[in-house]
């Protein structure tokens, strides 16, 4: 008889098939403190929470028989997943269980704006009749912006096809293929700006997505537009929204989330007539509720019976012989595809992660999980190197790996390679006795450069004076240069500068170099 303790109030019709099941009994006991979770937890199997209950290490330590921890939601940062992989105990998550939820309130908020319904209901339940104030626009024949075609930005595009509207989709790793599948025209952030009649975000909050649709882009939109937001608060730029709407370019505004929360009393959406306003309500469903629920209870009893099973966010188990050869390299390999992930432009269509030497004769999946990993953490948040891999599948990126005995100049070389519909972009990297992890080769171009801090990827023509002409304009503009590294083929012909810097380069500097003589292309690259 497997035992289930459920430390958070989660619904009881979602856990029902633990209720149900023959071979588990099941425990609600919420509201415990630490010590008191600690005193109960070792004769437990599983173990449920939702947000309320931190699963610290202190009580990981204690649970000698879990297995699993479920947490009906998908946020996990209330667990300690590094405790938890240690002990061999799997944490489980439900995301897909808000995802209809999150799309109708999408919805609900894009004919509320478009229609001003709210606005119209506060008036008429003051007593006033005022029809002449509220004349809406239809749906039909608008063209909808949806920056973010994952889950939910893909269940909102079903939506408003159905609603007869033209639908424009942005996303890091939206191929034309998957585009063409959703009935989507592919387009860049700045393309749906000057041209979508509403826009909704659904991407996560990373350092790339914040304030993505800011002033630049308000500037490109015509008069009329709409912006709704049920993603995350900070996507879009409050206080650019705010001018946008002064300046007439915005004609409505729905939010579900604020930078934020809950927004101060004063904050400017809260007294604006044109903004429509809800309290982060997107997953506030009876039905969402639910079904996290039972995800979560459907993986529990997989686990607890030995079954395959989805949905974990820690590290597998790997045999002890393996993970002691990969172990050092799992923070390279992480870094090598952040670094990569930064680097490449456009849609990936193909990861290809070769390994040579010693790397070659041990199984380097979980290797390869750290990998991908880190070049899909750029755009997504909440991968791990356990859903890393299906993340990439259903963005239909092919995963590839190769391995060679051939080693020519490092006992072990890791070297990756992405490719979009344009180019490929491949970086190679080892671990060094006494120096530790390098970066050895960047495209064609070999380097010694160590992945960590403020990293500058320049690329440019072989001339002379080049190096003279980016110091100095990175010293007039207070950015110190740590370190320099050059890597060219031929003389004169094409090559690049990697920098380390003391702090990061702000967008001016950056357009400041791509201006300057012989220089291509400048990219920030942050590890």
């Amino acid at each position: 008889m497997f035992r289930v303790l459920v430390s958070d109030p989660i619904s009881d019709l979602g856990i029902q098939q633990l209720y149900d099941a023959a071979d588990v009994s099941v425990d609600k006991k919420t509201g415990l403190s630490e010590d008191e979770l600690i005193s109960v937890i070792g004769e437990y199997d599983a173990l449920l929470v939702r947000s309320q209950t931190k699963v610290t290490g202190r009580i990981m330590e204690a649970a000698t028989r879990l297995k699993v921890i479920g947490r009906a939601g998908v946020g996990v940062d209330n667990i300690d997943l590094e405790a938890a992989t240690q002990r061999g105990i799997v944490v489980i998550n439900a995301p897909d269980g808000n995802t209809i939820a999150t799309c109708e309130h999408t919805f609900a908020m894009i004919m509320s704006v478009a229609r001003q319904i709210p606005q119209a209901y506060k008036k008429t339940v003051s007593g006033e009749w005022d029809r002449k104030s509220f004349v809406g626009v239809e749906l039909r024949n608008k063209v909808l912006g949806i920056v973010g075609m994952g889950r939910i930005g893909s269940e909102v595009a079903k939506r408003a096809k159905a609603f007869g509207m033209e639908v424009m989709g942005y996303d890091p790793f939206l191929s034309e293929e998957r585009a063409e599948k959703l009935g989507v025209a592919l387009a860049t952030v700045n393309e749906i700006a000057s041209k979508a009649d509403f826009i909704t975000v659904h991407t996560p909050l990373t350092k790339e997505t914040r304030h993505m649709i800011s002033r630049p882009q308000f500037q490109l939109m015509k008069k009329g537009v709409r912006i709704i937001n049920c993603a995350r608060g900070g996507i879009i730029d409050e206080q650019a929204l705010v001018e946008a709407i002064d300046e007439g370019i915005v004609a409505g505004a729905a939010f579900d989330v604020f930078e934020e929360e809950p927004p101060r009393a004063d904050h400017p959406f809260l007294n604006n007539p044109k903004i429509i306003v809800t309290p982060h309500l997107g997953a506030s469903t009876v039905e969402a509720q639910e079904n996290v629920a039972i995800d979560v209870s459907e993986e529990v009893l997989h686990i607890l019976r030995d079954e395959p099973f989805k949905n974990a966010v820690n590290m597998p188990p790997v045999p002890p012989n393996v993970r002691s050869k990969l172990q050092p390299y799992f923070h390279l390999g992480e870094n090598l595809g952040r670094f990569i992930g930064q680097a490449t432009e456009g849609a990936i269509r193909e990861i290809v992660v070769g390994y040579s030497g010693e790397l070659s004769e041990v199984d380097t999946s979980p290797l390869t999980r750290y990998v991908v990993k880190g070049i899909l953490g750029h755009q997504l948040e909440a991968v791990n190197i356990v859903n890393a891999m299906h993340l990439a599948k259903t963005r239909g990126i092919n995963i590839v790996v190769q391995n060679s005995s051939e080693v020519k100049s490092f006992t072990n070389l890791i070297t990756v390679t992405v490719k979009t519909k344009e180019n490929e972009r491949i970086i190679g990297g080892t671990l060094l006795a006494g120096y530790g992890e390098r970066i050895v080769q960047i495209d064609q171009y070999p380097v010694d450069v160590t992945p960590q801090g403020n990293l500058l990827l320049v690329s440019h023509n072989d001339k002379p004076g080049i190096i003279g002409r980016v110091g100095t304009l990175l010293g007039n503009n207070d950015v110190n240069i740590a370190t320099m590294q050059v890597g060219r083929k031929v003389v004169g012909g094409s090559a690049i500068m990697v920098l380390t810097t003391d702090k990061p380069a702000s967008r001016d500097v950056l357009n400041q170099l791509e201006q300057l003589p012989e220089i291509k292309h400048v990219q920030e690259i942050s590890l």
